[in-house]
């Protein structure tokens, strides 16, 4: 039996995967001085006018040297830089008021000086989500290629958002395609309040793609996103449910995507937005959005809505009732729609703030009812790999179905992440004993 899974889940099988984080993948981020000279004399310039001076002060044949200088030692780890260098310099505008004119190549360089690179990934690559990939073309018959979600952590324990691909074939074998050497943030497209537009290069590959958090609410880290392929009236639409954390608070977002190339983020309403660890179901239920939530800290709720904005408080529908989740229950993704019903993998916290992998099973067409629930933990953190950035934790942000399997990611002491094959029928079976 693979490390990660119960004596008691003779159904689960865990793949030789392991994602972990790479300290290597970078992106660039604004550089924004320390300490402003004004504040200590307010007369005085800031330190950004007195970097730009000092910048457009050089020769032109300086000015040209250090330019090419800086793009030969960055250029091979970033795409297209000389346009990203023009973005932050766009930015930079106030600080060249008090000069009349400047060439290409100053505002190039004035645009590197305020750009910083920040390894995403550095510390955790961890709590994954997945959902089928929008292009299956060139997909062997019987296999499933997937889009995998990872929370990456950097310095200062700062969450963004990442991505790969893979595919899930017709008898289990779960391969991931090799994460891209570059990696880049988007463009922000359009912006009103916290509600935002982000645009990729459709030419990026999808592990390229980085969403670092943007708004004040997101300061300290877009965390945790459970991705939901959700359908109505014959259109998909990939929506993300994820806590925006300041620093000091918190409160859930929503992502909806249609390409994996352009992203709307929004946050969301209601009393139950307050919190975190919501998933959303991946269709209406009786001509109603339907969210698992839990406002309450410790037991899983029910809301109804009809706006996919909007959620006020539901009805508990599990509470802890075994000794590994007695902390606290929560979900691990959106819900996955069988046959016989509703099938939520679950999370619980046991002694020692153990965390252990589950699920429940809920009626098809009243999910209030539970119709069957997992006793004792199908994923629980293995002795040789419960050391990590936070011990003893198994935990994931939502699996996948296809055929009569599920495809389970899932993260190992917030540090890195794998995957595992789990066959539903027996899973079913020890569910409904």
């Amino acid at each position: 039996m693979p490390d990660g899974a119960l004596p008691s889940a003779p159904f689960f099988n865990r793949q030789a995967l392991h994602l972990r984080p790479d300290p290597s993948r970078v992106v660039v981020r604004p550089f924004r001085p320390a300490v402003e000279p004004r504040d200590l004399n307010p007369l005085d310039k800031t330190r950004a006018n007195h970097i730009v001076d000092r910048v457009l002060a050089m020769t032109p044949d300086e000015t040209d040297a250090l330019l090419a200088e800086t793009l030969r030692n960055f250029d091979d780890r970033h795409r297209n830089l000389p346009a990203i260098f023009e973005r932050r310099a766009a930015e930079m505008e106030d600080a060249f008021t008090a000069h009349e004119s400047f060439s290409q190549a100053q505002r190039q360089l004035v645009g590197a000086y305020f750009l910083h690179e920040y390894s995403f990934e550095a510390a955790a690559l961890f709590n994954p989500s997945i959902v089928p990939h929008p292009d299956q073309s060139g997909v062997a018959e019987g296999c499933r290629r997937f889009i995998l979600s990872l929370r990456a952590v950097g310095e200062g324990h700062i969450s963004s958002l990442t991505f790969r691909s893979g595919i899930l074939a017709a008898d289990g074998t779960v391969t991931i395609d090799p994460p891209a050497r570059l990696a880049a943030t988007p463009v922000v497209t359009a912006r009103v309040g916290d509600r935002l537009e982000l645009g990729f290069d459709p030419a990026s590959d999808i592990a390229e793609r980085v969403i670092f958090p943007v708004t004040e609410m997101q300061a300290n880290g877009i965390e945790d996103a459970r991705f939901v392929a959700f359908q109505d009236e014959g259109q998909t639409t990939y929506y993300a449910t994820f806590t925006a954390y300041s620093g000091s608070s918190i409160r859930s977002e929503l992502l909806e995507t249609r390409d994996f190339v352009t992203f709307h983020l929004a946050p969301l309403k209601g009393a139950a937005a307050r919190n975190k660890g919501m998933a959303l179901f991946p269709r209406k239920i009786g001509g109603r959005y339907a969210m698992i939530a839990r406002h309450d800290n410790e037991s899983l709720h029910l809301i109804l809505s009809d706006s996919v904005h909007e959620w006020g408080l539901g009805e508990v529908i599990v509470k802890p009732k075994y000794p590994w989740e007695f902390v606290q229950i929560g979900n691990c993704g959106s819900p996955i729609e069988l046959d016989e019903g509703w099938l939520l993998f679950t999370h619980g916290v046991g002694p020692v703030r153990h965390y252990s992998i589950g699920a429940v099973l809920l009626d098809k067409h009243d999910p209030s009812r539970v119709l069957g629930r997992s006793r004792k933990p199908l994923v629980q953190p293995a002795t040789a790999e419960r050391h990590g950035y936070v011990p003893n934790v198994v935990y994931s942000c939502g699996a996948m179905k296809h055929g009569e399997r599920i495809l389970l990611p899932y993260a190992i002491s917030d540090a890195f992440s794998t995957v595992a094959t789990i066959k539903i029928a027996t899973l079913l079976d020890q569910l409904q004993a």
